[in-house]
């Protein structure tokens, strides 16, 4: 087994990796609002070391603190989903974009206050850039 049971909750057993049972978590990197929504969810936690798998970013956080964040959640293996707030993408735009493993997936949200641009979303380029390979190369055996 690779997932331990605390009441209605699953948690990954050590050395196990998100994909292999039940129980993986999702971390979050945005605003308070943002934040306090997956919050109210759910989707909290603090392990054992007292990491937890959020980060409110405030005009106070440095670029830093939300460079390391994002590093930890993606090299967590417990974490299976990275949702951030695309305002807190763009001030590590090069990390986002970089980032290329498919687990945990990392995905770009909107913020309350401040609007969603389809053009900066690393992952919808990627699909967008894929999608226009295969109609490319479609067009080319269809022809």
């Amino acid at each position: 087994r690779c997932e331990i049971g605390f009441g209605d909750v699953a948690v990954p057993a050590k050395g196990c990796m998100a994909t292999e049972g039940k129980g993986a978590l999702m971390a979050v990197i945005g605003d308070e609002d943002t934040v306090t929504g997956f919050l109210l969810a759910g989707v909290g936690n603090i392990d054992l070391r007292r990491k937890t798998n959020y980060l409110v970013v405030t005009d106070k956080t440095t670029t830093k603190q939300i460079e390391d964040a994002f590093k930890e959640m993606t090299a967590r293996e417990d974490i299976a989903v990275v949702l951030i707030s695309q305002f807190a993408a763009d001030s590590i735009r090069y990390l986002v974009n970089e980032y290329d493993r498919p687990i945990p997936a990392v995905l770009e949200i909107p913020s309350k206050d401040k609007p969603y641009d389809a053009t900066k979303d690393s992952v919808l380029q990627r699909v967008q850039h894929l999608m226009g390979a295969e109609d490319a190369a479609a067009a080319a055996v269809g022809r």
